[in-house]
């Protein structure tokens, strides 16, 4: 299996599937992250770029990224950037790691550059049918990020609704934890939603929705085959 996951800015990718991302690569699966802003210049407490790079970095060894792509999409300004290039950006990175099953943000999260991420996203994914010699997409998946999906208050649009469970274990869920801590400035104290508590507690409460030992849960909107 060929992963990617597209997502906004650096630590979404730990805090919607890290526990995923690490049970993927410790089974030989190749794991690969977009980041459309890789430097999340308007981020609070941001640190220096080279800070910000070597924070990337450990986080993605720690769980066994193969591939990092960044954009320098403006942060918090994703609904002033054209569509266009956005989905081009999402499909060039589609190409360049020949994925199958794709993670993305869900539409109905709250931070704007998520559901722009997830807007373009959802039409890149389609690449295989336009263009030849594209592997044909296996799966696409919505997954929630704490501190920010959960925050859906727009109720015209269809709330995050996990349909696809994933066990990860109680490793998997303390390599997350140990992914996040290497993003300065993202973790909070409990009760924030991305406290040590709080995520591995929400990692409990979804393994127990599907009887599992710790789960990261995703909502799976295309599929191809069984």
């Amino acid at each position: 299996m060929k992963c990617l996951l597209v997502v906004a800015h650096p630590d979404d990718e730990v805090l919607g599937a890290g526990a995923t991302m690490y049970k993927l690569a410790q089974e030989g699966h190749s794991v690969n992250v977009c980041m459309l802003s890789g430097e999340v210049y308007a981020r609070k407490d941001r640190p220096a770029t080279e800070e910000l790079y070597k924070d990337i970095n450990n986080a993605m060894n720690l769980l066994g990224a193969d591939q990092i792509i960044k954009g320098d999409f403006p942060n918090i300004e994703f609904n002033i950037v054209p569509h266009l290039k956005m989905v081009q950006f999402i499909e060039n990175a589609i190409t360049e790691t020949a994925a199958t099953t794709v993670f993305t943000h869900h539409p109905a999260d709250l931070n704007n550059d998520h559901l722009h991420t997830s807007l373009a996203c959802q039409v890149a994914v389609r690449l295989f049918q336009r263009k030849s010699g594209i592997t044909p997409l296996k799966e696409l998946l919505f997954m929630e990020v704490p501190s920010s999906t959960e925050w859906s208050l727009n109720k015209g649009i269809s709330q995050f609704t996990p349909n696809t469970f994933i066990e990860v274990g109680e490793i998997a869920v303390d390599m997350k934890l140990k992914a996040l801590a290497q993003y300065r400035g993202v973790m909070r104290p409990f009760p924030h939603p991305r406290s040590h508590e709080a995520i591995k507690g929400l990692a409990a409460y979804r393994g127990g929705q599907a009887g599992m030992v710790y789960a990261e849960s995703f909502e799976s909107v295309f599929r191809r085959g069984f």
